[in-house]
């Protein structure tokens, strides 16, 4: 497992890579990759999150829990998928969401999120890697410690950061944020299990850049080209 993270991050999170239990994630995900399982994202993208937004131009978080579990789909972005891939049913209500939200929006010819990303929106899962067809395979190997303590730093070290939680799992994450100093907006989950049950009309877009312009902070420009 290479890591590849922007200088920014590296600066406040380069103490975490040699504790115990990275050292034994790192020994797990070479295990899977001897024992012939694919893995996603691909090596490269693990760290994609923090490579596209820099901690110290960091605005908001979107999280979200596992990364997609199909072929091509996961690129280290929360939510997001590659171009070429046809975006995946959450992704898809996200979009729908964004129609009714901002002003302007169109339902873009792709799932990738980049252009979010290196406007300062972070991206993050909880878990970073997945085994193929196997959700959830990769959670309590290590990478929610890792994920907590980005989001601890994050509480500890920023101001007027807006976290968005879609979903139990996420929310249960706000114990972890100063929630003197960020933004918390919550809602139900995009899964189609759940959008109907408030995600739809949630507007967490337009509510986002309300807090960043209050703030005196440019605000995210949400459409996808």
């Amino acid at each position: 497992m290479a890591i590849d993270l922007e200088p920014s991050w590296m600066l406040v999170l380069q103490d975490e890579f040699d504790k115990e239990y990275m050292v034994k994630l790192k020994a797990f995900l070479q295990n899977e990759r001897e024992a012939g399982y694919k893995i996603y994202p691909k090596g490269g993208d693990i760290f994609n999150a923090f490579k596209k937004t820099p901690f110290d131009q960091l605005k908001v978080v979107i999280l979200g829990q596992d990364p997609y579990h199909g072929p091509g789909q996961a690129h280290g972005l929360s939510f997001s998928v590659q171009r070429g891939i046809n975006p995946p049913p959450s992704l898809k209500n996200i979009f729908k969401e964004l129609v009714k939200d901002i002003p302007g929006f169109t339902i873009p010819s792709h799932g990738d999120l980049s252009s979010w990303a290196e406007q300062g929106v972070l991206l993050l899962n909880a878990t970073l890697t997945v085994r193929d067809s196997s959700p959830g395979s990769h959670q309590k190997k290590g990478w929610e410690e890792f994920t907590d303590k980005v989001i601890k730093t994050i509480s500890e070290q920023k101001e007027g950061i807006v976290f968005i939680l879609w979903g139990a799992f996420a929310q249960a994450k706000a114990e972890l944020i100063d929630q003197t100093k960020h933004f918390i907006i919550k809602s139900p989950h995009p899964s189609p299990f759940s959008a109907d049950r408030g995600f739809f009309g949630s507007k967490p877009f337009s509510k986002t850049n309300e807090i960043l312009l209050k703030t005196g902070k440019r605000e995210i420009n949400w459409l996808i080209f």
